[in-house]
């Protein structure tokens, strides 16, 4: 696969210029991005939290509670690269709209379907598909609109604000669904969250990016699922990119979003005194270590983008994950979900930024597509490595198992994207391609 920039951070000039700290924010048409990305991740998990209490208490149905977390993150593994496909050659300002435009209709419907007392399971499971593909179709255009905000050179200050920004509204989304829940009921609650959407989608209409305004003239080939098929090809003939997507999925199958859905199970094994109190710790601490995660990254500039960085981070998101299970000390979980959450941050963020340099322009979306269907489509299988094997030996060693999982899956694909042949050769290579051009 020809290369388009040389390895990511470690070898561009672009990437080798250290940026000022909290470069994006800086940016007048970046953060206004950011701030309204929070509102609409905020927006997303409010939705989670209105509609998952009404539907248990509706219908008490185990099955729809995993049907739940499945409709989410299938739609980003069978149709991420597709939609990557359609952000590189579409304005990825109108994508974006039109995944936020999806989300509030989702959530009106939900409303109207409540309000007049005729929801049915069939159309429950309709809305929360629909709901997944709002976040799939977000989900490339958004890579690229940051791309084109900053540039290369302060692309990583820029995907991780972004990551921060998005852990906030994660965490900020259960307290507020809470509220809006208890406060209006969830007829209304969900028609106020309509409007956290709004903000990111009127911004849209004002910014001139484009998602390729920075691409200049680079040709838009045609779209077909063909050409969605072909890009794993190329991806697959980079050591450095394989090594990022393998990286991304092996957090995403055996991790993922099990941890919260098991987080009750841990809360009560763990509690000290009163099981919900722990419960509400332990959801808090494992959302703010990536706030905190993305703080620190951006305020010390000590970690670059690169693959050692991107191996240790995933490696110490599996071992805190690891001792999380296994540990009986209430203190010791709480500390180990921080670490893990500063750790979960920083490889993902470092994980998109080099597939980001390292994709050619006209085919970014569909590379960032590729990562994002292992990143957050393989999520779906982390319901069978944590969830449905804790139901035959116990959550605690569950996730302990699939935490070792992901530690030596991630050693394995270090040394592949460090060590192999294959890695020696494609680095060598790229450093002689940039004696060449420079």
């Amino acid at each position: 696969m020809p290369t388009h920039v040389p390895e990511a951070a470690e070898a561009s000039p672009a990437a080798a210029t250290a940026p000022r700290k909290f470069a994006a924010l800086y940016n007048k048409d970046c953060r206004p991005y950011l701030f309204g990305a929070a509102l609409a991740m905020m927006a997303d998990n409010i939705e989670h939290v209105i509609t998952y209490w009404v539907l248990w208490e509706k219908f008490h149905s185990p099955a729809l509670s995993g049907f739940e977390v499945i409709s989410h993150w299938v739609p980003f593994l069978l149709f991420s690269v597709y939609f990557g496909g359609l952000a590189d050659r579409y304005d990825c300002r109108r994508i974006i709209q039109a995944g936020q435009g999806l989300f509030m209709l989702v959530s009106a419907t939900w409303a109207v379907l409540i309000l007049t007392d005729t929801l049915q399971v069939w159309m429950a499971c309709v809305l929360l598909v629909l709901h997944g593909f709002a976040g799939s179709v977000w989900a490339a255009g958004e890579q690229l609109m940051l791309h084109d905000f900053v540039g290369p050179t302060e692309l990583p200050s820029a995907i991780r604000l972004n990551a921060t920004f998005r852990s906030l509204g994660i965490l900020f989304g259960p307290v507020v669904g809470s509220a809006l829940l208890l406060g209006l009921g969830p007829v209304a609650g969900l028609l106020v969250n309509v409007a956290f959407y709004l903000p990111l989608t009127a911004f849209l209409f004002r910014t001139k990016f484009t998602g390729h305004t920075r691409d200049g003239g680079v040709p838009r080939q045609r779209l077909t699922l063909l050409d969605s098929v072909r890009v794993l090809r190329e991806v697959g003939a980079n050591p450095t990119m394989v090594g990022m997507v393998v990286l991304g999925g092996l957090g995403a199958f055996f991790v993922g979003a099990s941890m919260q859905t098991s987080m009750p199970i841990f809360a009560q094994d763990l509690g000290a005194g009163s099981a919900g109190t722990a419960y509400g710790v332990l959801l808090f601490a494992n959302g703010v270590g990536g706030v905190i995660g993305g703080i620190l990254l951006e305020a010390t500039g000590r970690i670059k983008p690169s693959v050692p960085a991107a191996v240790v981070s995933t490696a110490v998101y599996g071992l805190s994950s690891l001792f999380f299970a296994m540990t009986a000390s209430y203190p010791l979980a709480v500390v180990m979900l921080l670490i893990g959450g500063v750790a979960n941050l920083a490889s993902m963020s470092i994980g998109q930024t080099v597939v980001q340099l390292l994709a050619k322009p006209s085919e970014r979306g569909r590379v960032i597509g590729v990562y994002n269907v292992s990143a957050n489509g393989l999520r779906a299988g982390s319901g069978f490595t944590v969830g449905i094997l804790g139901s035959a030996v116990g959550v605690h060693w569950s996730l302990g198992l699939s935490a070792t999982a992901l530690t030596v899956g991630t050693a394995i694909a270090g040394w592949f994207s460090l060590w192999s042949p294959r890695a020696r050769t494609a680095r060598a290579e790229l450093r002689q391609a940039t004696q060449t051009t420079s």
